[in-house]
């Protein structure tokens, strides 16, 4: 067992840290809380889980990611979702795949790093000079 990210009670990371596997039980995540039906409904993380990660590009640089742990017993339900929520979502989604520059629907999400706009070679983003 590492004990890199082992500390029960705070002192080194200021709140109860535990490696991946070796969470108490009665702790969830976020994602684990909403497999069962539930949110952490406003409570304050009670400790973490940290695991360490290895640079995406390669790199000798090290670093480490966390996950907030809820207590279960704590947690409340998923609030339903209402129909003014669902047309609010619908809606959101629809804006996530329409052209801003010529209105064109695409089958899906365009990038925000094209500025939600059709991406080069589609749409408004053809080439005049290959359009003539």
């Amino acid at each position: 067992m590492s004990t890199r990210f082992y500390d029960p009670t705070g002192q080194r990371f200021g709140i109860p840290t535990y490696p991946r596997g070796l969470a108490p039980a009665g702790l969830a995540t976020r994602s684990q809380l909403r497999e069962l039906g539930l949110r952490p409904g406003g409570q304050e993380p009670a400790a973490q889980l940290a695991w360490a990660t290895r640079s995406r590009c390669g790199g000798a640089r090290e670093g480490y990611r966390i996950a907030w742990l809820y207590y279960i017993h704590l947690a409340r339900p998923v609030r339903p979702m209402t129909p003014a929520r669902e047309r609010a979502l619908a809606k959101a989604l629809l804006a996530r795949h329409t052209c801003r520059t010529c209105g064109e629907l695409h089958e899906y999400c365009l990038p925000t790093s094209l500025g939600r706009t059709c991406p080069p070679g589609t749409g408004c983003a053809v080439d005049v000079r290959l359009a003539a």
